[in-house]
C-alpha cells in the first residue's frame, strides 16, 4: 500500500505513529516510517527520520536521554512492549512531555523493529504537577496548624518557671519545621539601643551567637534602628531578602550579617500589653526561596509568643506580688518556708552548710510613737537596703513579721556568720538616720542558728526558726544591739 496512504490514515490519529528501527548491534538506528507531526511538532521531515533516527534523539531533554536509550535496550533484549515518558524540545523550543508506546518484533538480520506511537502529554503533567502542588500545600497548612496547636497547648498547660524550656522547644520546632539554620527570640532594652539574645536554637554544626548578643548597643547601626522604629511603630516585619544586596547606607548590618554567615532573614515584632518588647527572627545561611506567606505564618507564631511571654509575665508579677514584703520588697515567709526545705535536703544530701540569723529593730515601738508610722516604714525600708548590701545574691533576705527581718546565709561553715552579722549590727549602728530632720538611733539585736547543731534532733524549718529566735529573745534580754549564738553572747 503506497506511503501517502499510510500519511493519511496516520493523520488522522493524535499523535505520532511510527516504526523505529535499531540494528542488531545497535550502532545505528532509523524510522522507516513516522506520521508528518514530527513535521509540525519539531519542524524535522519525516524523510530525513527515514534515513536517521539521530533528529529525533538529539531533541530529548538531557536529563531523560540516557534513561530512554537503556529502556530501548532492555526491550530489545527482552522483546517486552516499550512505553516511555520523556520531555522533547518542540520546534519553537520548549519542553514537553510525551508519551511513547511500542511493540518490538525481531527480524531475520537480529535488527529490531518497534511499531507504535507517541504523544503530547503536557496538559496531563501539569495537571499532576498542580495536583501534588495542591497536595503539597494541603499538607503543610495542616502540618503548620498541627504545629500550632500543639505549641498553643503546650503554653496554655504551661507551669510556672517552664517558660525557658518551652521557648527552647518552640524554637528548635519551628526551625526544623521550616528548614532554617538559626530561630532565636531577641529582647529590647526599654529605649529601643540595646538588644539581648535570650533564646536561640541552631541547626546541628551552625556556630550559636547566642553568647556574643548580650546588651548589644546598636547605636551605630543606624538602619536597624529605622527597621525597630517600623516594628514598634508599625508592627512591620522586618524581611532581607538577600544580605548581599542591602542597600548602602546598611553597610555596617551587612558586614555583621555576613560575618555571622547570614544569607537571608526574617525579624517579627513581639508584642506585651501593647508594647514591642523584643522580635522574633530566623535566618538561613544558604540562598534559598521564601514562600510568599512567610511572613504571615510567622507573624502568627509571633502571636503564639506574644501571648506566652504576656502570660509569663503576669504571673511573674502575681506571684513577686505574693512571695514579696510590699514595703521592703525583700522576700516573706511565703518564699522562705519552702527554701529552707530546699537547704535542709541539700545539707541531708550533700552535706551542705548553712546558717540563719534572725534581726531584729531595737525599741521599735519607740521609734514608730516618736517619728509616725511613716518614720517607722522609712527606718525599716533603711534596713532592708543594709541587709541586701551587707550579704551576697546566693543568700536569703526575708522580712518575717513586723520588725523582724531574717538571713539565711548559703554556704557557710557556721564559724564565719557571727562575723557575718555583727558587720551588719555595725552597719545599722553607723548608718545616720534621718526621718523629717530628725535623727533617729537605730540598733539590732540578732539570733543566730546553724544546722551544725542538729545532731540529736531532725532539723526542720520550724525548729532552726524557733532556736535563732530564742536566741534573739536572750539578745534583747542581755541589753539588746549584739547577737547570741551558740557561744553565747556577743557584743560589738
Amino acid at each position: 500500500m503506497p506511503a501517502h496512504f499510510f500519511q493519511k490514515l496516520a493523520s488522522g490519529v493524535p499523535g505520532v505513529l511510527f516504526t523505529y528501527w535499531l540494528s542488531a548491534d545497535g550502532q545505528s538506528h532509523r524510522y522507516p516510517f513516522v506520521s508528518n507531526q514530527v513535521q509540525t511538532l519539531f519542524g524535522v521531515a519525516p524523510a530525513a527520520l527515514n534515513a536517521n533516527a539521530d533528529a529525533i534523539f538529539s531533541m530529548i531533554h538531557p536529563e531523560d536521554t540516557g534513561a530512554i536509550i537503556e529502556s530501548i535496550r532492555q526491550s530489545a533484549a527482552t522483546l517486552e512492549p516499550w512505553r516511555y515518558r520523556a520531555r522533547l524540545r518542540l520546534a519553537d523550543g520548549q519542553y514537553q512531555w510525551f508519551e511513547a508506546h511500542s511493540v518490538p518484533e525481531r527480524q531475520t538480520d537480529g535488527s529490531t523493529l518497534w511499531y507504535g506511537q507517541f504523544h503530547n502529554i503536557q496538559p496531563y503533567k501539569v495537571l499532576e504537577q498542580s495536583l501534588r502542588e495542591s497536595e503539597a500545600e494541603f499538607s503543610f497548612q495542616a502540618g503548620f496548624q498541627r504545629l500550632i496547636a500543639r505549641l498553643s497547648t503546650e503554653f496554655i498547660n504551661l507551669g510556672f518557671g517552664n517558660i525557658d524550656q518551652c521557648l527552647d522547644e518552640l524554637l528548635r520546632t519551628i526551625g526544623e519545621f521550616f528548614d532554617v539554620d538559626r530561630a532565636y527570640l531577641y529582647e529590647f532594652s526599654d529605649d529601643y539601643q540595646r538588644m539581648t539574645n535570650t533564646h536561640e536554637w541552631c541547626r546541628a554544626g551552625v556556630p550559636a551567637l547566642k553568647d556574643s548578643q548580650k546588651d548589644v548597643t546598636i547605636e551605630h547601626f543606624h538602619w536597624w534602628q529605622d527597621q525597630i522604629e517600623a516594628m514598634v511603630s508599625d508592627n512591620r516585619v522586618v524581611f532581607i531578602e538577600d544580605v548581599d544586596r542591602l542597600p548602602p547606607e546598611a553597610a555596617s548590618e551587612r558586614a555583621l550579617l555576613q560575618a555571622q554567615g547570614v544569607s537571608s532573614m526574617f525579624s517579627v515584632p513581639i508584642r506585651v500589653r501593647g508594647r514591642v518588647i523584643g522580635f522574633f527572627g530566623v535566618d538561613s545561611l544558604r540562598r534559598r526561596s521564601w514562600r510568599r506567606d512567610q511572613a504571615d505564618l510567622l507573624i502568627i507564631v509571633s502571636g503564639l509568643l506574644s501571648g506566652a511571654l504576656e502570660r509569663h509575665r503576669l504571673e511573674e508579677e502575681l506571684l513577686n506580688q505574693s512571695i514579696r514584703d510590699p514595703l521592703t520588697g525583700l522576700h516573706n515567709r511565703r518564699y522562705l518556708m519552702p527554701r529552707l526545705e530546699e537547704l535542709l535536703g541539700r545539707s541531708n544530701r550533700r552535706g551542705e552548710k548553712f546558717a540563719l540569723a534572725m534581726f531584729d529593730v531595737d525599741h521599735f515601738k519607740e521609734i514608730n510613737d516618736s517619728i509616725g508610722h511613716l518614720g517607722g516604714d522609712y527606718i525599716l525600708q533603711r534596713i532592708a537596703a543594709i541587709l541586701t548590701s551587707q550579704t551576697r545574691t546566693m543568700d536569703v533576705i526575708a522580712r518575717f513579721g513586723g520588725e523582724e527581718f531574717l538571713v539565711v546565709f548559703n554556704a557557710l561553715e557556721q564559724t564565719d556568720v557571727p562575723q557575718l552579722v555583727m558587720r551588719i549590727l555595725q552597719s545599722v549602728r553607723d548608718e545616720q538616720f534621718v526621718f523629717e530632720r530628725r535623727p533617729v538611733p537605730v540598733t539590732l539585736s540578732a539570733g543566730v542558728a546553724g544546722i551544725d547543731e542538729f545532731t540529736a534532733t531532725p532539723a526542720t524549718p520550724e525548729a532552726l526558726i524557733g532556736l535563732a529566735d530564742h536566741r534573739l529573745y536572750l539578745a534583747k534580754e542581755s541589753g539588746r544591739n549584739c547577737l547570741v549564738d551558740a557561744s553565747g553572747t556577743v557584743r560589738i
